[in-house]
């Protein structure tokens, strides 16, 4: 039961902007599962979420990724090689500085992101075969949050 309440914990914050315990525990409740607010504090605690700051200045939990100097190696030649994205429906097309789109997807690859099948890569640009329209989305806001950008044609607010 715990195993399966965590994995709902993990989808609900990917899917939700979810900044309390209590809009946890109530989405939880609304998913089928009797939680406590005691209960969700451990389960926050175990998957050691994280709160971050969204562009409307409120925050949402996260999940904490590992900072292994592996993973801070690939998210410095995302920055570094990243130019712009944006999406068809569930291809993501990355551009990239020239000659930087086969260590910008070799990087995308490493990192594991779970919506991501997988990348095919030219000289600066990167097409992304994504799981589904809602996964692409959520794989912008990671890349977004990564590189500190946003994507083609929208605003800053």
């Amino acid at each position: 039961m715990k195993l399966e309440r965590h994995s709902k914990i993990v989808e609900l914050i990917g899917k939700y902007e979810i900044d309390t315990q209590e809009e946890l525990a109530e989405k939880l409740r609304e998913a089928g599962f009797r939680v406590t607010q005691a209960t969700v504090s451990r389960d926050i605690r175990e998957l050691k979420l994280t709160k971050v700051a969204m562009d409307n200045g409120r925050q949402r939990y996260t999940v904490m990724q590992p900072r292994d100097s592996y993973s801070e190696k690939y998210i410095r030649i995302m920055r570094d090689g990243f130019v712009s994205m944006d999406r068809a429906q569930n291809i993501l097309v990355i551009k990239t500085v020239a000659g930087m789109a086969m260590a910008v997807a070799a990087s995308l690859d490493a990192l594991h992101m779970h919506e991501l099948v997988g990348c095919i890569a030219g000289d600066d640009t990167i097409m992304c075969a994504v799981r589904s329209v809602d996964d692409t989305i959520q794989l912008m806001e990671k890349l977004k949050r990564i590189t500190g950008t946003r994507p083609e044609g929208e605003r800053a607010r």
